[in-house]
This record gives C-alpha cells, sequence and structure tokens, in this order.
C-alpha cells in the first residue's frame, strides 16, 4: 500500500500520465483547467491541519468560527454555552485548506464552569495543531482565562491570542492590556463586525503545519492506530483487555471509569496495533449531562487521531441515539469502520431477531462496514476482528485508476440515466479518485446531481469496487454555462 502515500502534488493522487490523460477529457467537454485543478486540490488533500478556538463562555467563539468559515453553520446565540454536538468545520484562507473546531459547545453549567473550560482546551489542544485563544477584550483576563493559559503552556502548541469585541479605537487599548497574559501578541478582533479578522488569520496560518504532524500508521511497518469507540459502559475496556490477552485498563461495573485515552500497542494476528481506548469521566448522576459530553471529546479525540474505528455495540440494549452519533462522529472524520456487536453470546433467538431488524434500521447507513459479533468478556469470535479490521483499512485505501472508474461510469450512466427534471437530464460526464484514505471522487457533470442519484452512484461503485469498510467523499462539479465564463 506505500505507493499510496502523499506525494502532496497539487493533482490529488493522480500520477503524471494519469493526469494528463484526464485534463484532456476535462478540455473535450469544456472544463477550464482552472476549475479542474480546483477541485481536485480539495479532494486530494490528505488530513488537514487542526485549529481550535477555545475561550471561556460567552466571548464570542462561535461568532468568530463562522467568520473564520464564512457561513454561519456554528449555531450563535445571545446565551453563554448554546454549542451543541457539530465540531468540526473545513475553513480556507489565503489557498490553504484547514480544520475548524468549535469548542463553545463543550460549557455545560452542569460541570461547573472552570471544569468545562478545562476540559474543552484540552481536548482542543490533544487533538489540534494550534489553538486561537479568545478572550473578551472588553472584560480583561479572567481567573478562568489565566486557567486556560496554564493548559495552554504546558501542552506547548503555537497559540494566537485574540482579543475579541474591539470595535473601535477605544478598544484598541483593551486588547494591548491582554499581553499581561505572556501568549504574545494579542489581535484585536471584532468577530461581529470581520474588523481585524483577516490580520488574525494570518498569524494563524504562520502558527499551523503546512500539513499536519499526524501521519497516522505511513511509516514504513508503523502500528496502524485503531480507536475503540462506543457509548459508556459498552465494554471498551474488557474488550481491550481481551485483546491484550491481560488487565491493562481498569474494568468497573460503574459506567465510564476510564479517565484518559490510553494508546496500547497490542499484538494481534501476528501484527502489533496501536489501541486508544476512549471514554468519558466518572459519571455522578447531576453531573450525567456534562460527562456524557466530556466523553464525546475525548471519542472525538481517539477519532482524528485513529485512522479505524471499532465501534462497539451492546446488543443487550436497543441501538440509541448516542450510538448512532458516535457512528456518524466517525464517518463524518472519514474513518475506516468495523462494528463490533458485543455481549452477543447473553442473547434468546427473539432478541437476535429484533437486533437485526434494529441494525437494518439504525444503522442502514453503514451497511458497507464489516461487522463482528463478540463477547469482550468470555473473547468469542474476538479472531474475527482482526481480518475485519484488515478489510476495512485496505477498503480505505483502495484507488481506482481514472480509466477504468471513466468506463465504469459509461457503462452506468448509459444503463441508468439520471431522471429529467425541468426538461433537463443531467448527465455524469467523467470523473476522477482524487484521494484516499477515505476514497474521495470528484465527479463533474452536465447538471445539478439529486441526492437519490448520488447514493445510487456510490452504491453502484461500492459493487463494482469493493470499498469495505470505508465512508466513501463524492463531490459532484456542474459544467458552468459558458456565457457566464468571465
Amino acid at each position: 500500500m506505500n505507493d499510496q502515500i502523499h506525494t502532496g502534488d497539487e493533482h490529488g493522487e493522480l500520477g503524471d500520465a494519469e493526469y494528463a490523460e484526464f485534463m484532456e477529457l476535462a478540455a473535450l467537454e469544456g472544463f477550464g483547467a482552472d476549475e479542474i485543478e480546483s477541485e481536485l486540490a480539495a479532494a486530494g488533500h490528505g488530513p488537514l491541519p487542526v485549529l481550535a478556538v477555545v475561550g471561556r463562555p460567552n466571548v464570542g467563539k462561535s461568532t468568530l468560527v463562522n467568520r473564520i468559515i464564512g457561513r454561519r453553520e456554528a449555531v450563535v446565540e445571545d446565551r453563554p454555552g448554546v454549542t451543541r454536538d457539530r465540531v468540526t468545520y473545513e475553513a480556507e484562507w489565503a489557498g490553504r485548506r484547514f480544520k475548524v473546531v468549535d469548542t463553545g459547545g463543550w460549557e455545560q453549567d452542569v460541570l461547573g464552569i472552570d471544569a468545562s473550560v478545562a476540559a474543552q482546551a484540552e481536548f482542543a489542544i490533544e487533538a489540534a495543531d494550534a489553538v486561537v485563544f479568545v478572550v473578551d477584550s472588553a472584560v480583561g483576563a479572567t481567573d478562568t482565562d489565566e486557567a486556560v493559559v496554564k493548559l495552554l503552556r504546558r501542552a506547548g502548541k503555537p497559540v494566537v491570542l485574540c482579543a475579541n469585541k474591539v470595535d473601535g479605537q477605544s478598544g484598541e487599548a483593551d486588547a494591548t492590556a491582554l499581553w499581561s497574559l505572556g501568549l504574545g501578541e494579542p489581535h484585536p478582533v471584532s468577530a461581529l463586525h470581520g474588523r481585524g479578522t483577516g490580520d488574525m488569520l494570518d498569524a494563524v496560518l504562520e502558527a499551523l503545519p503546512e500539513a499536519p504532524a499526524q501521519t497516522f500508521g505511513t511509516a514504513v511497518g508503523g502500528p496502524r492506530r485503531i480507536a475503540l469507540i462506543g457509548r459508556p459502559n459498552v465494554g471498551k475496556s474488557s474488550m481491550l483487555n481481551k485483546v491484550a490477552g491481560e488487565e491493562r485498563v481498569v474494568v468497573n461495573e460503574l459506567a465510564g471509569t476510564t479517565r484518559d485515552p490510553v494508546d496500547e500497542l497490542i499484538e494481534l494476528g501476528g501484527k502489533t496495533w496501536k489501541f486508544v481506548d476512549t471514554a468519558g469521566i466518572r459519571r455522578r448522576v447531576h453531573l450525567q449531562e456534562g460527562a456524557d459530553y466530556y466523553a464525546s471529546l475525548r471519542t472525538a479525540a481517539a477519532v482524528e487521531k485513529a485512522e479505524l474505528a471499532v465501534v462497539l455495540i451492546d446488543a443487550s440494549e436497543s441501538i440509541s441515539v448516542q450510538d448512532q452519533r458516535i457512528v456518524t462522529m466517525a464517518v463524518e472524520a472519514g474513518r475506516a469502520l468495523v462494528l463490533a456487536i458485543n455481549k452477543w453470546d447473553t442473547l434468546d433467538e427473539e432478541r437476535r431477531f429484533y437486533l437485526e431488524r434494529e441494525i437494518e434500521t439504525e444503522l442502514g447507513q453503514i451497511a458497507w462496514a464489516p461487522r463482528v459479533n463478540v463477547s469482550a468478556k468470555t473473547g468469542r469470535h474476538m479472531e474475527k476482528l482482526v481480518p475485519a479490521m484488515e478489510t476495512a483499512l485496505a477498503g480505505w485505501e483502495t484507488r481506482v485508476p481514472t480509466g477504468r472508474l471513466n468506463a465504469f461510469l459509461g457503462e452506468l450512466v448509459a444503463a441508468h440515466p439520471h431522471p429529467i427534471r425541468g426538461g433537463k437530464q443531467p448527465r455524469i460526464l467523467f470523473g476522477t479518485q482524487a484521494g484516499t484514505r477515505p476514497p474521495r471522487f470528484v465527479l463533474f457533470a452536465s447538471g445539478f446531481l439529486e441526492a437519490g442519484y448520488r447514493r445510487f452512484v456510490e452504491r453502484r461503485l461500492r459493487e463494482e469496487f469493493g470499498f469495505e469498510g470505508t465512508p466513501i467523499h463524492i463531490s459532484v462539479r456542474v459544467r458552468e454555462k459558458r456565457s457566464r465564463k468571465k
């Protein structure tokens, strides 16, 4: 698989000859080279560097994130701590792409404000390549801010200090007072009005690495990184112990007893794997909500660091919204995926029947993921885990040559044309696979392709080329009308 390591060239993962052939196709169909280049660069990039935005509640983190990504996607409300679930967005500045992590959502009052600010800063630091620390310049540095500074210092990641809510000359003086934090120059910004954000983003680009340090297991012979994820008390630690063949992790009936992600090098099926066990913090009843949040932060951090996620589902309970959320997290992060149904040996016939129906309906969106029915406690069927993981990683790294892909697309469009809409029939003209890990395709079309047709194309791609155990990203570029060309 080593021929698939990114060479960092502009055309995603297309070799020179393939790229030339592809550009010829594009020219025939009337696409300009610039249109093609930007699409390939967007789809062909490896993992993007990660920028985390941290700070205490209500300093304007989500407003700043919207400013950076250039659209109102993060929830903004004038009440502290309203950001929820979704935390990662893609952004671009001065031609460079990166991921932005909005930590606004982790300000759960139930955890106590200091604990939650510390929690989100801790996570952000762990997952990020650089950090934007937002301080309300009108209020000045508070004790909570000072506590975050300590965390940032300990981590040693590059930090850009953002003095927010500077709306005019008078605010500039407030901003300079923040030199006292010892994090270097405060960048005066008004996230609301966009003032000063450009200069701050220039500083961010200097702080971010060109490509992230995290290269996964591409080092020759380096162990593949596996995240064991699942909701609290689903048996992640028992599974890790069983896999490792010894008690390495504290197992307790109390849900959520694992504290930190533990990296374990484990010998399995004649190979060494690096397992990242993840979990929340011990839950007290009145901390329930906050602790779940903390658990999902940990999960997100582990998934970012892994190549493959093994999602553990408790067979004895109904599949919950939380299970679905965890699956979505892994899919959105573009990781290879294996579904492990735990406690399978405890089920009677009737529960098995209903569980199969549940998996079909509730987890239908990942019907492509290899599935193993295991018992983490007794070790039953654990030997099936390694082949499933290898299959998923192979799917994640599969690349279809452009010529072969276009032959397939030609047949597909001839046999199953897109439905006619408004008197027009959009057609897929040609396409290429611009990246792997996960497989990313760019299709060029004569008109807008409906979501249903895109899903159909994805299903057929899977039937034809495998891609077992991996999400697939398909982006469609529609040919511009020539008259609209500048």
